[in-house]
């Protein structure tokens, strides 16, 4: 009974362990992705960019914005200068982990002042105990109601331009 009883324990302190553990993981992924909208919005050139790892890439809202971290830093780098970047602000977010606790993606809903609702998706890696945006993608949901209308004047535009 006593054999019992402890084996019950191990197992529930090691369940909570794991739990708190996946928490602990989650909370250090968010607290990047929280840095990652404030040094934009602060236009913290060397501070947003510290939190991209070296190989990273940005997917951006337009199809051909599929950029190396390099290729972004020099596409953004004269609004950091100009200290007007963007600010988006985050409304819900959900974050999962890899098993081995080194891999987190994520999706998040988020609000900006010029294009409304939008939302991010990604990839962080931990190396050395730190976490790093390995890939962020920004999209601009579409109301199916408005779809097909927005896919022809894309194609008008792709025709036209």
């Amino acid at each position: 009974m006593i054999l019992r009883s402890a084996l019950l324990l191990f197992v529930s302190l090691t369940l909570s362990m794991s739990s708190s553990h996946a928490q602990s993981g989650e909370d250090a992924v968010s607290a990047v992705l929280d840095a990652v909208h404030r040094l934009a919005s602060e236009a913290d050139f060397e501070g947003y960019f510290d939190l991209y790892a070296p190989d990273a890439v940005f997917l951006g809202t337009d199809a051909s914005e599929r950029w190396s971290i390099d290729e972004f830093k020099e596409y953004a780098r004269p609004a950091f200068d100009r200290g007007t970047v963007w600010t988006f602000t985050m409304i819900e977010r959900n974050i999962f982990l890899s098993d081995d606790g080194r891999t987190a993606w994520f999706d998040e809903r988020l609000e900006n002042e010029d294009f409304g609702e939008c939302r991010g998706t990604g990839v962080l890696e931990k190396s050395n105990g730190v976490w790093k945006v390995s890939q962020y993608n920004l999209t601009v949901p579409i109301p199916n109601a408005l779809l097909r209308s927005v896919a022809s004047q894309i194609r008008d535009l792709e025709t036209d331009g």
